[in-house]
């Protein structure tokens, strides 16, 4: 993930959070036999840099997500019951904190798809590709008022992509 830290014109350092393995846990509610709720939190223990012509630094950063998911999987007549095609877009928040006391919260959201399998009805495995950016230097260009109201909002999106493998339980 690359965060830009000036106006895109400047030759400023960008902030680089490197890839490295997350964890988190799901919980959710079926609202149909197609159709998932869920809250979502993943955490990403990392290091971050200053990349660009001040040299760099490394620092311990933490990256948070809490998203809602909203999940529709598919009945399709050519697969096995047991192995369930989906598609997800979720919404939140990106929590990114450095240990020397930086950090920022930002708007966030996200769209993927995969594939459930389910072994037993309460027990099952998932694979999920996710696209996740973050809205960061969020700005308020334009604000209108007379006859109705115009805002006019623009920031810069910085793209992380998740793959998601685990265990799933059922109730």
């Amino acid at each position: 993930m690359n965060f830009p830290t000036g106006q895109p014109e400047e030759r400023t350092p960008s902030l680089v959070l490197d890839a490295t393995p997350s964890y988190g846990v799901a919980a959710g509610v079926r609202r149909n036999e197609e159709d998932v709720v869920e809250f979502r939190w993943m955490r990403q223990d990392s290091r971050v840099h200053l990349e660009g012509p001040q040299g760099t630094s490394r620092e311990r950063a933490v990256l948070d997500q809490f998203h809602g998911d909203f999940t529709h999987e598919y009945f399709l007549d050519d697969w096995p019951v047991w192995a369930r095609p989906y598609i997800i877009g979720s919404v939140g928040a990106t929590h990114v904190g450095v240990r020397t006391g930086g950090s920022f919260t930002r708007f966030s959201f996200g769209l993927g798809a995969g594939v459930k399998f389910y072994f037993k009805r309460h027990f099952g495995f998932r694979i999920q590709g996710e696209w996740l950016p973050v809205l960061v230097n969020p700005e308020v260009n334009s604000f209108v008022c007379g006859g109705g109201c115009r805002v006019h909002l623009s920031g810069t999106l910085v793209s992380q992509g998740e793959v998601v493998v685990g265990p799933l339980f059922r109730f």
